[in-house]
């Protein structure tokens, strides 16, 4: 049956939590401190072979956060903003007056962040705003890795699965994938250092990635014990809080054991950010082949999410 409204006119509405969740990031994400980073490499007009002008550095950078924000490839972006009125008011798109970017822009735009390395700029660009708006980063670190399942079917043009993927054992279950190492502050739970690597490294192995050298202390898994030289090398004023291993030959030493429950309290923080980049940001799977293009995925989510986790702070303000 075909629904009838008043004058052509759609009589009823409700603000949904989309529309909620956009409008708070549009108040709360630093459009200009962002821009100000990209604009350096950005196109500045239709240049010597004609063509098109770009389309607006910002709106770009919105598109790419929506992206990022619900786990959209460049089509579905494209589609979903066609689809999505609370999408396109955030995008500032009016389509009486102009088209939505098309995938193609979308893909370029990426591409562009990604050659020039913009990931792990936007990053710190969120972090010193935060930093400016009462969100400091401490003296305390923790270190924690997860891994990012990748396809691991052959079934494509090469008949090879992604030669920068690994597989790796965890407890009984085989994962293949990359693994994202990350850095937090033990405050704050602001994550301020990223590497990737393939599933199969080690934790430890990418600790004196994670650490920014002013730490007094460090903590982390029975993954990462006997770092103690790394971590003195890297941050020297740091202590080594990093759980200890409390069985040994099948006897449980109990005071080990309660000393590993009262570090956890606190290295337990950085899993809720990563709690926020996979199930909130949906990202549990790599979109794209090869660690460059996909740490340029981790280190902006990782962005977002920061920003994410401290937002009702900011928000009464």
């Amino acid at each position: 049956m075909k629904q009838q409204t008043l004058g052509g006119f759609e009589k009823f509405g409700k603000t949904t939590r989309r529309a909620q969740f956009l409008a708070e990031m549009d108040r709360l994400v630093p459009w200009r401190e962002l821009g100000e980073a990209i604009e350096p490499i950005y196109p500045k007009g239709a240049g010597e072979a004609g063509g098109r002008p770009p389309v607006p550095l910002e709106r770009m950078l919105r598109i790419h956060f929506l992206q990022l924000w619900f786990n959209l490839s460049d089509p579905a972006v494209e589609e979903a903003l066609y689809d999505s009125a609370s999408m396109r008011s955030f995008a500032g798109i009016d389509l009486g007056a102009e088209p939505v970017p098309d995938e193609t822009t979308v893909c370029k735009f990426r591409h562009l962040l990604e050659r020039n390395g913009m990931g792990k700029v936007l990053l710190e660009a969120m972090n010193t705003y935060l930093r400016e708006n009462g969100v400091r980063v401490g003296t305390g670190t923790i270190v924690d890795a997860t891994i990012i399942s990748a396809p691991s079917s052959t079934k494509n043009r090469d008949g090879k699965r992604d030669p920068q993927m690994h597989q790796t054992a965890k407890g009984k279950q085989w994962y293949f994938g990359m693994k994202a190492h990350l850095g937090g502050d033990s405050q704050t739970k602001v994550i301020h250092t990223i590497k990737a690597s393939a599933a199969n490294v080690a934790d430890r192995d990418a600790l004196a990635h994670l650490l920014h050298g002013k730490e007094t202390r460090v903590w982390g898994d029975q993954a990462y014990k006997g770092q103690r030289e790394v971590i003195r090398r890297v941050a020297p004023r740091a202590r080594d809080f990093t759980n200890r291993p409390y069985r040994h030959n099948g006897v449980i030493d109990e005071a080990q054991k309660a000393r590993n429950r009262t570090k956890s309290r606190v290295r337990a923080k950085v899993e809720h950010v990563i709690g926020v980049i996979k199930r909130v940001f949906g990202f549990t799977k790599v979109r794209y082949r090869g660690l460059a293009k996909n740490l340029h995925r981790l280190e902006v989510t990782a962005a977002l999410a920061n920003l994410f986790m401290v937002r009702r702070l900011l928000l009464r303000t």
